[in-house]
């Protein structure tokens, strides 16, 4: 548990460093900088999704998915839960929730999270999470400088998503093959890209990022169907 747990902390460190440290900037140079990180996760998204190798599979995770979270509205309860946290612990910054679940969906995505929690659990082998903590640690400082102390309460859903793949390491390491993870990270890496289009703001209607969060689970069920096309 010890990538976890150090992933976890430096995510609160750094945002709380973010807010702290990087404020009252000019609203042009706040324009600017959402900017600049919106194209750079978009840029991010399509090339991990660019890395899968079964477009057919990817499309379908994509539309099954959305409708599943559409349909139990993950967005909805993962709002609710950052509107809660605000409330309870006396913030009344506006942007709590939404930076919760930005940066919840940010950092729990992508191929460093899984392969990095099982090398974790199963060898001990801290240093892919070691590697992402420094890059959610940069991530946690811009965007907590953006969009409040919301994105330091990410570290728990990390803590839980990646805690969990390593202490059951040992049951799941069968079921978790190279293919299916590249997979998975092609789906999730569309939902950055998602990130980063509501974050440039030239959508009218924001993306609901986190109704697709299923998908990123999808490629397994279709691997294991021996659907993978």
């Amino acid at each position: 548990m010890l990538g976890p747990i150090v992933n976890a902390i430096t995510i609160i460190v750094c945002a709380v460093l973010g807010k702290v440290l990087i404020k009252n900037f000019p609203e042009r140079f706040e324009t600017i900088i959402k900017q600049g990180i919106a194209l750079a996760l978009i840029y991010i998204g399509i090339a991990g999704a660019m890395e899968s190798n079964a477009i057919l599979t990817l499309i379908l995770s994509m539309v099954l998915g959305a409708i599943i979270g559409e349909w139990i509205n993950v967005d909805k309860g993962m709002n609710n839960i950052g509107k809660w946290a605000e409330q309870k612990l006396g913030f009344s910054e506006g942007n709590f929730a939404k930076g919760f679940v930005i940066s919840s969906i940010l950092f729990c995505t992508g191929s460093m999270a899984i392969v990095g929690a099982l090398n974790s659990g199963l060898q001990g082998n801290h240093e892919m999470l070691f590697a992402k903590s420094i890059l959610d640690g940069v991530i946690s400082i811009i965007f907590a400088s953006q969009l409040g102390i919301g994105v330091a309460f990410s570290a728990i859903p990390v803590l839980l998503y990646e805690g969990a793949i390593a202490l059951g390491a040992t049951f799941i390491k069968g079921w978790l093959t190279a293919e299916i993870i590249t997979e998975m990270s092609a789906v999730g890496s569309l939902l950055i890209a998602g990130i980063g289009i509501n974050f440039l703001g030239v959508s009218a209607k924001e993306i609901k990022v986190a109704n697709m969060i299923p998908a990123i689970f999808l490629p397994w069920l279709f691997i294991a169907l021996g659907f993978n096309m």
